[in-house]
């Protein structure tokens, strides 16, 4: 089970829309869409399943048996008994030891952490109107749970004792960090504020949680309410035959027969804008995209950003932090606003002048094709890029990604690609079982054994979109590893694949198949977790070094002997041709100054939004305007290229990647690093697979992250790599070695 202080902080930041990293969210559906009613009063444990430990393998959740009513009673069980618990450990009249206090509290609130795990992977995968109420009642009550916890002064004065005699109590570097960790995130929590300060910040959380829940429910409700609406089949031209069946079908759904509905993705750009030859329908649809919560409707964010950014810096300040960000980075492997602005700054440039040079490359293609219809031309747009690109990739390589997905089959992809790798690398199993009951009639499990024969966990995988999901793809724990309580892993996967039409096979772009074994990444991360406490299982690592696993991970996909296992025609099991592979190779670098800017935008515009001091920030009305000033101070104000996220839609900064979305390319900074030693060390091996898994993937958060790099690679890491993989080499200074970009110092679909 996740540690219960940890876990009082994860669902804080899931009710701030967070898409946290061991707890990216999960989901119901089946028994878990019935209305709420009262639970039995005869025998209540029997009718919450949630009161007692789960009976089925690893603890696996009894879905079947979990009812919406549930949720309630066993919140406020769950927070009563554990605040009964620490009460009790804070009042104890024996002296503070390590068992009484820091193992005490580690297992504390199993009941409350039991439900909130399932809870809030459940709200991510798979919400509806009631559990949408249950989260908002709850999410000032959670924070209120937290806060009673870490602002207890008699449970502070014995962690405190504990912290100032660590090194005196005979304990091994596991034992002596926990208490480390504790002391360190009470301080940050607001332990050592007089009580006068304690009741400000305990309004200022219960606000924050209430306006996160807010935020991210009008994110949602944004994605289905700006979904476009097409009425005839010759306005989808270019789009493939089960991509408009698609379409006819969800708008079937929504009672529209005979016409056609796009849905949209959290992102800001939209997949068939690569397809979509009419370009009026293009534009509609980008600007349906970017208006996403700035529309001045019941879903409008800009209201709740403001107030939210405020809070925090607000907070930040009485914390003795100048501004949030620096509050947030301290904690993580950057430690300073100061670093992670050093190495946006690099590499921003660069990136920009690559997509600057893509443009014109899309322009050309742009003037080439009118002037050939004998037609004006027109200046290339946002709703235009992945349009042209796609032609200008079939230009320059000869192949576009239609040709590809024929050969990834989602399942084949799944069980010959993404299992295969890891059977490869670390000797691992798996075998699909039908017998667990499931939230969602589409989740696929599998039991995953270890290279010894025995289980190591079990897998869920859950691959559609559908409107009660929220967008991108996640890894998400329902039971964590620890020696302590004697648990194995439970834990799941999620992507937003388009659900093709009934009898249609699931047919995979390439991103789709390099995000499967990314967040296969985050869950063998989980899965190989062999910690002692609850506190450091998994991904329970800073923000800005969880992602390093999973992007490692994303180097198999296209690794020879893997994608030969995997990629074959789903209708004639014939591999893809060598020819194929090597133009996709060799496309690898293609449209990277897009990528990269993209990203980068969104990166910057989090660091100005949570670097500012709270009469830098804006009212509601102002929160666009704050928007296009800040990527213009940083030159990432690229016309074509807009932000991946705008601020009214950038779930991640409003959630638990606050100050943090950088954290994907500074962790693959790292992650570059170790693909190169990977590569120069013989590949794939199970060598360097158990390497890998010893050194830093089995360690969780029990030694700092930047020491589990070093112990995995013998050395610093560079910046180099990562330039070379992004095409970035050009336009960077040569002083931006690792240790000026990743700190050295001891110490996440995007």
């Amino acid at each position: 089970m996740k540690h219960p202080l940890a876990l009082a902080l994860a669902v804080a930041l899931a009710s701030t829309g967070a898409p946290a990293l061991a707890q990216k969210s999960a989901k119901p559906e089946a028994a878990m869409s019935q209305p709420q009613s009262s639970p039995s009063k005869s025998n209540p444990s029997q009718a919450n399943p949630f009161f007692t430990e789960s009976t089925l393998p690893l603890k696996y959740p009894h879905f079947d048996k979990i009812k919406d009513s549930d949720f309630g009673p066993a919140f406020d069980r769950g927070m009563a008994e554990q605040l009964k618990e620490v009460e009790q450990i804070a009042n104890n009249r024996e002296k503070p030891t390590f068992d009484n206090t820091i193992v005490a509290m580690e297992k504390s609130g199993q009941t409350l952490s039991r439900a909130a795990s399932v809870f809030f992977n459940l709200v991510g995968a798979d919400t509806n109107p009631t559990r949408e109420k249950i989260q908002a009642e709850y999410a000032p009550k959670f924070s209120a749970h937290s806060d009673a916890i870490n602002l207890n002064s008699k449970l502070f004065a014995r962690i405190k004792t504990l912290h100032d005699n660590r090194d005196k109590l005979g304990l091994d570097p596991e034992g002596v960090r926990l208490i480390e960790r504790y002391y360190t995130n009470f301080v940050r929590a607001g332990a050592n504020l007089s009580e006068a300060d304690k009741a400000k910040l305990k309004k200022m959380n219960s606000e924050l949680a209430q306006l996160g829940t807010k935020f991210s429910q009008n994110v949602l409700a944004e994605v289905n309410d700006s979904a476009i609406v097409v009425d005839s089949r010759e306005e989808l031209a270019g789009m493939s035959d089960e991509a408009i069946a698609a379409a006819a079908e969800a708008a079937k759904k929504r009672g529209l027969e005979g016409k056609y509905v796009i849905a949209l993705l959290n992102t800001t750009g939209q997949p068939p804008l690569t397809d979509l030859e009419n370009r009026a329908l293009r534009e509609r649809l980008y600007k349906a995209s970017i208006a996403r919560g700035s529309r001045g409707n019941e879903f409008d964010n800009t209201g709740i950003v403001s107030r939210v950014t405020k809070l925090r810096a607000e907070r930040a300040k009485m914390l003795g932090y100048p501004t949030h960000a620096a509050y947030v980075l301290e904690d993580e492997t950057a430690k300073t606003p100061e670093a992670v602005n050093a190495m946006l700054g690099k590499l921003a440039p660069a990136a920009v002048a690559n997509a600057k040079r893509e443009a014109a490359d899309l322009q050309a293609m742009i003037d080439k094709e009118q002037k050939a219809k004998g037609k004006p031309t027109f200046k290339l747009k946002p709703w235009d890029w992945a349009f042209y690109s796609e032609k200008v990739r079939q230009d320059k390589y000869s192949f576009d990604e239609s040709q590809l997905k024929p050969y990834f089959e989602m399942k084949n992809v799944l069980e010959n690609g993404v299992f295969h790798a890891a059977n490869q690398f670390y000797g691992l199993t798996f075998k699909q079982r039908t017998d667990l009951p499931t939230y969602h009639p589409d989740v696929l499990v599998y039991d995953v054994f270890d290279k010894d024969g025995k289980q190591l966990s079990i897998f869920l995988f859950d691959p559609y979109a559908r409107a009660s999901k929220r967008g991108g793809a996640w890894m998400n724990s329902y039971v964590d590893q620890s020696e302590l309580m004697g648990t194995l892993p439970v834990v799941a996967n999620h992507q937003n694949i388009p659900k093709p039409s009934e009898g249609k096979p699931t047919l995979l772009t390439w991103d789709e198949v390099t995000t499967m074994f990314h967040e296969f990444g985050h869950a063998l991360h989980g899965m190989f977790s062999d910690v002692k406490y609850p506190m450091f299982s998994g991904t329970s690592v800073p923000r800005d070094f969880v992602e390093y696993p999973s992007q490692v991970n994303e180097m198999w996909a296209d690794w020879p002997s893997v994608l030969a296992n995997y990629a074959k025609h789903h209708e004639t099991g014939k591999p893809m041709p060598k020819e194929l592979l090597d133009k996709v190779v060799a496309a690898s670098k293609f449209n990277q100054g897009h990528a990269t800017t993209e990203y980068l935008a969104s990166a910057m515009l989090d660091q100005k939004w949570h670097q500012a001091t709270v009469d830098q920030l804006p009212d509601a009305n102002g929160v666009m305007d704050f928007e296009a000033k800040a990527l213009a101070a940083d030159g990432i104000d690229f016309y074509a290229v807009p932000p991946r996220y705008r601020t009214p839609y950038f779930s991640h900064i409003m959630g638990g990647y606050s100050a943090g979305y950088y954290a994907y390319i500074w962790s693959e900074v790292l992650d570059a690093n170790t693909v190169a030693y990977i590569k120069n060390n013989g590949g794939l091996t199970r060598e360097n697979g158990d390497r890998l898994r010893e050194k830093l993937l089995s360690q969780g958060g029990s030694k700092d992250a930047m020491v589990l790099f070093r112990d995995f690679a013998g050395a610093d890491p560079k910046i180099e790599p990562l330039l070379e993989r992004r095409g970035l080499v050009s336009g960077v200074s040569d002083d931006s070695k690792a240790p000026d970009v990743v700190a050295p110092a001891a110490g996440g679909t995007k």
